[in-house]
């Protein structure tokens, strides 16, 4: 399956054909909640629903966008790296609707509730830290302005990292009942973060 795929990738319309398979596969969570939303399919408690659902595939996306090297180096499959860069946005793409649905199916848009939620609740505040680290990293993920930061931008791209973190803390934060799924996405990240300390030492 890997080389048949690797394979596509030599022809430019095979890439175009994975570009656009890979581009528009990644809406359809949005495209889920949304008919479902619509069909009134979301339970007693359909705002906290569609929330935690962006959330949880915001970070599935980052996870995916740190797999990609571990993937290049392990498996060899170096065509992953031409997508790095989508699977980042729709990370930050994910994230941006989480905070908006927070803002507006939770809190309304009050300012009073914005402000608290922002100063109070530590789970929040690291939550909107990871979204703020986030922008610049999407901002700055074009060819141009890697030419332009020169070797500031691979270091402003660690941000990554620390990101990373703070959203598996603001997602274990947010867990009322069990803690295996947290379990298993601190374990994926634990490999992921661990695969890169172990190349850099080596």
């Amino acid at each position: 399956m890997v080389l048949s795929i690797a394979a596509l990738h030599r022809h430019p319309v095979g890439r175009w054909c994975f570009w656009s398979l890979l581009f528009f596969g990644s809406l359809i969570p949005l495209g889920w909640i949304s008919w479902q939303a619509v069909q009134q399919q979301l339970g007693p408690d359909p705002a906290q629903v569609v929330v935690t659902f962006l959330g949880i595939w915001a970070l599935r996306y980052l996870w995916i966008t740190l797999a990609v090297t571990p993937a290049r180096r392990l498996l060899g499959v170096n065509w992953l790296q031409r997508y790095r860069r989508m699977l980042g946005l729709y990370a930050l793409f994910y994230a941006s609707l989480h905070l908006l649905a927070v803002a507006t199916f939770i809190l309304g848009w009050r300012p009073d509730l914005l402000l608290r939620e922002l100063t109070e609740r530590p789970y929040i505040i690291v939550g909107f830290i990871a979204w703020l680290l986030l922008l610049p990293l999407g901002t700055t993920s074009t060819q141009g302005w890697q030419k332009r930061l020169g070797k500031r931008w691979k270091k402003l791209h660690w941000l990554v990292y620390p990101i990373s973190l703070l959203v598996l803390l603001h997602f274990a934060w947010l867990i009322r009942a069990g803690y295996l799924e947290v379990l298993i996405y601190a374990l994926i990240l634990a490999f992921l973060l661990g695969y890169r300390l172990y190349l850099k030492m080596r």
